[in-house]
């Protein structure tokens, strides 16, 4: 961790985000803390959700849409008995039924039959364009939208704990505390609300936390106000940033080439390239530990995707 210079690479800033701010909101905090305009982030998390969200300075913005196609991890508290118009906490309550006695190993199938390789409608409250414009809008302009299905992966849906509650209106209710890792682009808040739906009774999200993107877990994270703080700092180390080839080498698989092929990679040419595990991205270093390049394999020669020396 090194203190970010407007003239440097950039790296990375793994922020806690707090309840009650956008990705956006906090993309405009970094951006003054950072003291520059090419700030970003690997993947939002909705308002309510709290933990991990990944940002990217300066030419680290580079890798962002890379790591937004990695698999996440969360943990939730879905609340069974209620539905709501945008799947959370957040939104109004559309319809209740009571929910108490939910026998464990119903709650346990309706997990089970939303685990693995499934198809999933987002919900309708949401940042999908149809027909060129956010779901979230043409709701709020009394639209009726329809959402198409498509695939995500849950490789991981654990439920921790069950409790029977009664909600605000005098519903009985029961929450379910739940851990799920899954591929990006999922919907927890959809998951919650497809396994009331299952069950009968409707169900929402009341509480999320994302634990990891990637590679990048909260133990690494920091709030808003330890970021600030480190800022302020006068003899401080300044603000905590993850160097650019710490954060590729964390995130992709390392392909160390040789001087020679470090020149024919920045000069645009497709060298032979090695055949590794999986088909993402690859990242390239050169013989000194310098981060090169992420190159993609195509037809046995490494085709940039994006240079970083």
């Amino acid at each position: 961790m090194k203190r970010h210079q407007s003239n440097k690479p950039g790296g990375l800033v793994i922020v806690d985000k707090p309840s009650g701010f956008t990705s956006h909101d906090v993309v405009a905090k970094m951006r003054g803390m950072a003291r520059t305009r090419r700030v970003g982030h690997a993947g939002t998390l909705d308002p309510m959700a709290t933990g991990v969200l990944v940002l990217g300075l300066e030419r680290a913005t580079k890798l962002l849409g890379h790591l937004a196609l990695t698999e996440k991890e969360y943990v939730g508290t879905i609340r069974l008995g209620q539905t709501t118009v945008t799947d959370d906490a957040e939104g109004e309550i559309t319809a209740s039924k009571a929910a108490h006695g939910l026998a464990r190993e119903d709650i346990d199938a309706g997990v089970a039959g939303l685990s693995g390789a499934i198809m999933q409608v987002p919900s309708k409250v949401s940042a999908i364009k149809i027909d060129g414009k956010r779901s979230y809008k043409r709701i709020r302009d009394g639209e009726d939208v329809e959402i198409p299905a498509r695939p995500v992966t849950i490789s991981s849906f654990v439920v921790h704990s069950v409790h029977e509650a009664e909600a605000a209106d005098g519903t009985p209710v029961t929450d379910v505390l739940v851990s799920v890792v899954c591929s990006s682009g999922t919907y927890i808040r959809a998951l919650a609300r497809d396994l009331g739906a299952g069950l009968g009774v409707g169900g929402h999200l009341t509480a999320l936390r994302r634990t990891r993107v990637g590679p990048y877990k909260l133990d690494r994270a920091r709030t808003l106000e330890q970021l600030q703080a480190a800022v302020d700092e006068p003899e401080g180390e300044g603000l905590p940033v993850m160097p650019l080839g710490d954060a590729a080498a964390a995130a992709f698989t390392r392909w160390d080439v040789t001087e020679a092929q470090s020149r024919l990679l920045l000069n645009g040419a497709r060298i032979p390239m090695p055949h590794f595990e999986g088909d993402g991205p690859v990242a390239a270093f050169g013989p000194d530990g310098t981060f090169l390049a992420l190159v993609q394999n195509e037809g046995g020669r490494a085709k940039s995707l994006a240079v970083f020396a």
